[in-house]
């Protein structure tokens, strides 16, 4: 889809994705996160930092957490909030999403991304949050903050009770010592939370709910999490299975982080994760990503 994509459609797939009855979901047992735990210690243990967060997705409910106030570098995942601003400014129509964007007018950026690939030398702005969101376009999202503005998506999570996230600066390919040293930072809870309201519809309000997760609902990168969830990356916004899967991720040299909703025939859950490495070596990377693999076998066991 596109941005000029009604809000009505995308609210009725977000209900239809989101319409498991209350009772059966109620009816699912405890299951434990023990390899998430071990995985996490053995990160910790490294050296790593390590944030997680997972909440029952009807109820609120905390499931795991450790360390889920502690604000950790988070990289593209800093895009969701940037998300949520231009989709309501979409909305009350302080924004049009077919406004076009040149590309040649914005500094070129090559750490993530399509669009600097394409021929299409501009595109508009609902294109442009298609990018960001199924592909973590570095390019696109930066013209979207640029139409918006820092300070903008920074009210923004304030208005959302977000006090320990931030978007700090654009993307580069280097940061010097006059620009801010990561892209944006946050926590677990916080982003677990956000994902939380964004399915429920809680989030600015229904239609700019569905929106931004209609957008993430096209999110390519399967990698981390999503790498035991058998899922298409490339389309599995309806799965027959009955799994719903709405994700962002964000990496950078060091840096992994992922939150999302992850909802089965018997439970829905809401989490996010962050782990910051050191990133001095493959195996060190492997670990942070197995780590990942064993929370993702977790939640997979909690929602089936």
């Amino acid at each position: 889809m596109d941005g000029t994509e009604s809000s009505g459609t995308a609210r009725s797939r977000a209900e239809r994705r989101t319409d498991t009855p209350p009772l059966r979901r109620s009816a699912a047992r405890r299951r434990g996160f023990t390899s998430t735990e071990k995985a996490l210690d053995a990160l910790a243990a490294s050296g790593a930092r390590v944030s997680v967060r997972v909440s029952d997705l009807d109820r609120g409910t905390p499931v795991l957490s450790g360390d889920d106030f502690v604000t950790l570098p988070v990289a593209g995942l800093g895009i969701v909030p940037l998300l949520i601003e231009v989709a309501a400014r979409f909305e009350a129509g302080g924004l049009d999403p077919l406004e076009i964007v040149e590309r040649s007018a914005m500094p070129g950026v090559a750490v993530a991304g399509v669009w600097r690939h394409l021929a299409a030398p501009a595109l508009p702005l609902g294109d442009l949050a298609v990018l960001a969101a199924a592909t973590g376009d570095a390019l696109a999202a930066n013209a979207l903050l640029d139409r918006v503005g820092l300070d903008a998506v920074r009210a923004r999570l304030g208005s959302l009770g977000m006090p320990r996230t931030a978007l700090l600066d654009r993307f580069r390919d280097d940061r010097g010592p006059d620009d801010a040293p990561h892209y944006a930072l946050g926590t677990a809870r916080e982003f677990a939370s956000m994902f939380a309201a964004l399915v429920n519809t809680d989030i600015v309000s229904p239609g700019v709910s569905a929106q931004v997760s209609e957008w993430l609902s096209l999110n390519h990168d399967l990698s981390l999490v999503g790498s035991v969830t058998g899922l298409d990356p490339f389309a599995h916004d309806d799965d027959k299975h009955e799994l719903l899967f709405v994700n962002k991720t964000g990496r950078a040299d060091g840096i992994r982080a992922e939150a999302g909703v992850l909802a089965g025939p018997r439970a829905g859950l809401a989490y996010a994760l962050i782990v910051e490495f050191d990133d001095a070596s493959m195996s060190h990377r492997l670990r942070a990503h197995e780590a990942y693999r064993a929370f993702g076998l977790d939640l997979m066991e909690y929602v089936f």
